[in-house]
């Protein structure tokens, strides 16, 4: 070697030549790869996404395999060859991370694709969209967490720092389990939900006194869209701890309810007969039943409750507005007097005042 060249260069001069052969023969099997994937998967939609989304990372992690086989095969006097085969490998479990993540992120996503969602009430498509997008998520978050764990163990003075604490001190891993708590335990709500799915996207629930639309769900927590355009943000060990209404659980149908207060004097008939005729004017209606009963009868009014039926809760709200207004129209028009009020009878004679003893 020419004297200019310092002698730890020179050292390295033929692991790195093997290096740079190891990552033209990296490149090449990835274009044969890549083209026989993609033959593989012509004309199945399933693969073609999954492949789409897994080529970025697996450019990058061919090559890394190949210096880490050649820095492994490379004499251990080398200069520098610890730090060199250290970061090479944190960077080969960052880039399997990411490919993995990618892969699951592309099935999760072709399932979505392979499913549509179409007008009206599909309660099979919104199960398996909320079991694609839950599990890809989780499975996503559990391999970035076990990817990070295992780039943290191969540091030695991390793994020996930690070694020791915990040696010395037990509180290390009692704060590192109170830590690691929320974490764990949005991962295991998160398979619950994708498992035992009490919640759908696009479900109508009830919760903390709110009511919404499930919007999203992610792999720490989900999205409520609330009537009035407000986002509810609640964590997923909420949903597997706490009691909530599920208005869409096994089919979107409710009856909604309409309560009036009238005079005892109120003849029914007619109030039922306008009860009819609104509902089958209302496009809301689904036809299936619609009813006036007497529930209560108080100490100066009685309560009357109209039930209606709906195909979703959107509709049921419509159409109990729609029930409400129309009775009290026509109790204004047709019966005004027999609207509650309070009555004081003066046809009674007055009592006598009581007269004492005379003077």
């Amino acid at each position: 070697m020419p004297d200019w060249i310092p002698a730890s260069l020179a050292a390295w001069l033929p692991t790195l030549a093997a290096a740079l052969l190891g990552l033209l023969l990296a490149q090449a099997l990835y274009l044969i790869g890549q083209r026989l994937i993609q033959r593989a998967a012509r004309g199945r939609a399933a693969a073609t996404t999954v492949a789409r989304a897994a080529s970025l990372p697996a450019r990058l992690v061919l090559p890394l395999v190949a210096l880490n086989l050649i820095w492994q095969a490379a004499p251990d006097a080398l200069p520098g060859l610890t730090p060199v085969q250290r970061l090479t490998g944190m960077l080969l479990i960052g880039a399997v991370s990411w490919l993995l993540v990618r892969c699951i992120n592309g099935l999760g996503h072709a399932v979505i694709e392979a499913h549509p969602v179409s007008d009206g009430y599909n309660p099979d498509t919104r199960r398996i969209h909320t079991q694609a997008r839950v599990l890809s998520r989780t499975l996503s978050s559990l391999v970035v967490v076990v990817g990070g764990a295992m780039v943290l163990m191969t540091l030695p003075g991390v793994r020996q720092v930690g070694a020791s604490l915990l040696a010395s001190a037990g509180l290390v891993g009692l704060v590192a389990g109170f830590a690691a708590r929320p974490v764990l335990g949005n991962l295991i709500a998160g398979l619950q939900i994708a498992l035992t799915q009490p919640i759908r996207l696009d479900d109508v629930v009830v919760l903390e006194g709110e009511w919404g639309v499930i919007e999203e769900i992610t792999g720490a927590y989900v999205v409520v869209r609330l009537w009035d355009e407000r986002r509810l943000v609640v964590p997923l060990q909420y949903w597997v701890e706490k009691p909530f209404q599920n208005w869409t659980r096994s089919t979107s149908a409710l009856t909604g309810t309409v309560f009036l207060w009238v005079d005892y004097r109120m003849p029914l008939q007619p109030l039922r007969e306008a009860l009819q005729r609104t509902c089958d004017a209302a496009p809301e209606w689904d036809r299936r039943f619609c009813v006036l009963q007497v529930t209560e009868a108080g100490e100066r009014a009685i309560q009357l409750r109209a039930l209606v039926t709906a195909a979703d809760s959107g509709k049921a709200w419509e159409l109990r507005c729609r029930v409400r207004e129309a009775l009290l129209d026509f109790m204004q028009r047709e019966y005004p007097q027999f609207l509650p009020q309070l009555r004081v009878d003066a046809g009674l004679p007055a009592a006598s005042a009581p007269t004492g003893p005379g003077p």
